[in-house]
């Protein structure tokens, strides 16, 4: 696996492009590697210009991957990670086998330089054992919950999430979230648009939150009549609508009660909830597309009053509706 030239690399860094790099240790997974890769290394041609500066860098010049798969060369030093405006930490299956200090310490910069964090499964292990977590939320795969409640008590182990963010520092639970994650972040940093571009490229859900569970009791619906796909995108169309429970219940000829088992089965969290980020999401999209009238965006997503529209985009997204305008608006670019 090879980088780009560190004179290319040089110049994405001077030209402004947030650089994420990943410190890639012995006995990392695979999959969350490559998570990160296609989320934040891929060149994005339908979208017009590159999101990220993307590096891979390890203490080692050969790394061993988990169980040996295969053996990665040809990855910058382990100094690349001082010039991350993201630092993916190493998530590793051996969570008792302490990290290096070396790792540790370069964690340990990346914060007190004010770097974003991030841990993609056991990688909360390695954020604590640097000593960045303590007081802090974070999740990790659930199977190891308990293990990190034991061995790092000052942390807040929040154990059926998908993923925590909890502002400089997000963790993501076992694999597949780590591509929750990852969409979580670029919609953080280029809006619900871009996001959706991406999600778009990779198949995947758009928008998972992160507060929904780990994992469903049923996957795979054992009944092809009992698969929500049909309402949800009835209630896609109509985000606009006054759209109740009780509405979607009837749309699916369920009771509500019944509803709200088969979207937590299948989807890990309630009808309201999907549907308040669903409206919301319709939102952020209006709004980067040029909208400035904040009632109209609030009517045409379904949030009902401007004030509505306010206070959801302030709690799901941390800012308000004219900051989200400035930052991802048709004139941020």
């Amino acid at each position: 696996m090879t980088q780009e030239s560190s004179h290319a690399a040089d110049a994405a860094s001077a030209s402004g492009v947030h650089r994420v790099v990943v410190i890639v240790d012995e006995n990392s997974n695979p999959f969350e590697l490559g998570c990160a890769t296609e989320v934040f290394g891929l060149r994005r041609p339908e979208i017009g210009r590159d999101l990220y500066d993307f590096r891979l860098c390890s203490p080692e010049p050969r790394t061993l991957m988990r169980d040996g798969f295969f053996t990665l060369t040809g990855v910058a030093g382990l100094e690349a990670a001082d010039t991350a405006d993201t630092l993916i930490v190493p998530n590793r299956p051996d969570i008792e086998v302490p990290r290096r200090p070396a790792v540790l310490d370069a964690v340990r910069r990346a914060h007190a330089r004010g770097a974003r964090l991030v841990g993609f499964c056991s990688g909360a292990f390695t954020l604590a054992e640097a000593g960045v977590l303590d007081g802090r939320r974070a999740t990790a795969h659930w199977q190891w919950a308990e293990s990190f409640r034991a061995r790092f008590p000052a942390v807040r182990m929040e154990e059926d999430v998908l993923f925590v963010d909890d502002g400089d520092i997000l963790t993501a639970a076992g694999s597949a979230a780590a591509l929750d994650l990852g969409l979580h972040l670029v919609r953080r940093d280029h809006g619900a648009e871009i996001a959706n571009a991406v999600s778009r490229r990779l198949v995947f859900a758009a928008h998972r939150d992160g507060g929904q569970r780990q994992f469903v009791e049923r996957p795979i619906p054992d009944l092809r009549d009992e698969s929500l796909a049909p309402v949800l995108a009835w209630a896609q169309e109509r985000l606009d609508s006054p759209l109740t429970v009780s509405g979607l219940a009837e749309r699916a000829a369920v009771s509500p009660a019944t509803l709200h088992r088969r979207f937590r089965a299948q989807l890990g969290t309630t009808p309201l909830a999907w549907l308040t980020g669903e409206r919301l999401a319709l939102a952020c999209r209006l709004i980067e597309r040029g909208e400035s009238r904040f009632e109209v965006v609030a009517r045409r997503s379904g949030l009902g009053t401007a004030a509505n529209l306010r206070t959801l985009m302030r709690r799901e997204t941390g800012i308000t509706p004219s900051a989200y305008r400035r930052r991802y608006g048709p004139q941020a670019s």
